[in-house]
Parts: C-alpha cells; structure tokens; sequence
C-alpha cells in the first residue's frame, strides 16, 4: 500500500497555486442513467486565498469541494491541491493525506452524536495522534474558544443548538491547522450575527495563511471573499483567475 511518505514527489507545476483543477469533469452514474455533474472545470486558488463559490442548486458547487478534498474522484481532468496530484494516491494515502492537509465543514455537521464537543473536535487530532491526550484536549478547547462556545466542552450535539453544532463542526475542521479549509454553506445555520462572528473566524484564519473554498447562497457573505467563483451547469462562468 502506498503511504504519503512514499508518494510520488509534489507536483510543483503551479507552485503559486494550492489547488489546481485543470479540465475536470465528474459524471455520477446510478445504472443507466448519467448525471454530468462537472463539465470541464478550471479553477486555482492561491495560498490564503478566501473564495467563495456560487451558483443555483445543482450547479455543481458541492461537486467542486468534493473533488478538492479527494471525496469524489473526478471522471476526467486533473486535480492538485497542496502540491499532490490526488491521481496518485490510493484511498489509504488519500485518507492520510486529508487528515493531515484538509479541513472540511459538512452542511449537515456530521457531528458524532455519542461523543461531547470537545470530543468531536478532538477527533482529527485523534486520527493524526497528534500529541498526549491533555495536548489534544487542550488543543480542541482553543479551537471552541475561537467559535466562542469555550463553556460547552461537555455538552453532547443534542444538547446543542443547530448554531452551537455548526461552529462545533468549524471547530473541528480547525483542529489540525489544515493547509486547505473547505466549507459547504458553513454559515447556512446560523443566524446573521454569529454567521458574521463565523465568518471573522475564517477570515483571520485566512489571513495566517490557510486557503479556503466555501459554498454559500448568501450574496453577503460571498462578498466579503477575496474572489467569488459563479458556478453554472458544472463550469466556471466567472472567477477562474486568483
């Protein structure tokens, strides 16, 4: 089995860019019939790069995140993101490297009901063993503290508001310090102010030098990125340049 130590040399064929999308298309197949779901996508993002990505329902945003975080193997065309060609990593090495380089906020939180919130934020940590026990607690309590719910450690998801288990999922998503932070309408369940407290938290993250790619139907929110991509019928229709 390949591991990422053992992968390839980066591809160092953008050196600017940390995510490199270069013709991809994505077709899903359920039996006969064929979704194209990603027609031939362009797309680079630079390093601490905050772009947001738009467009109608079923145009194709989710797809795009999808492909970046190496969820969905793309159909055709060529995905790099942290200096990784995804093609050459088999599923084990992906897993790794996803840990290790990529945050990702799920629009339905994907929060472990059995677990509390810091437990849940404490998962990536766990997965990577990154440091003693106490060192990852301490670690996912810093991360609470940022999306301001350092007073709900102990709580479990159900014990939360759908508000409080979306900055939990942020939370985690942050715990590792990941290059690559991708986020489905990370702000979807929130209401105006704290999605605009959230939204400071990606900001600065931003600003130390994370790069993030983030879904959103809100027209505000998409205006404060850097750069906003318009997505339509699986292609980029503006915003292909950083």
């Amino acid at each position: 089995m390949e591991t990422i130590r053992d992968a390839p040399v980066a591809d160092t064929s953008s050196t600017s860019s940390v995510i490199k999308l270069s013709g991809v298309e994505k077709v899903y197949r359920t039996g006969r019939v064929e979704y194209p779901a990603l027609r031939g996508v362009d797309l680079e993002v630079a390093s601490g790069e905050l772009v947001a990505v738009v467009g109608p329902s079923g145009s194709g945003k989710s797809t795009i995140l999808n492909v970046i975080t190496g969820i969905d193997r793309p159909t055709a065309g060529r995905v790099v993101v942290t200096g990784r060609n995804l093609a050459d990593l088999d599923e084990e090495a992906l897993a790794e490297w996803r840990g290790t380089h990529v945050g990702i906020v799920f629009q339905f939180f994907q929060l472990l009901p059995t677990l509390t919130a810091l437990e849940n934020v404490m998962l990536p940590l766990d997965f990577a063993r990154s440091g003693s026990i106490p060192e990852r607690a301490e670690q996912a309590l810093s991360q609470l503290k940022l999306v301001g719910l350092e007073d709900k450690p102990g709580n479990f998801p159900a014990e939360l508001s759908g508000g409080e288990q979306q900055r939990v999922a942020i939370a985690r998503a942050l715990a590792c310090n990941p290059d690559v932070l991708v986020a489905d309408e990370p702000t979807g369940n929130l209401d105006t102010d704290t999605a605009a407290e959230m939204f400071d938290v990606l900001d600065s993250v931003s600003s130390e030098g994370t790069t993030i790619v983030y879904v959103t139907h809100d027209p505000d929110l998409a205006a404060r990125a850097h750069r906003v991509v318009s997505i339509r019928d699986g292609l980029v229709v503006d915003g292909t340049r950083p």
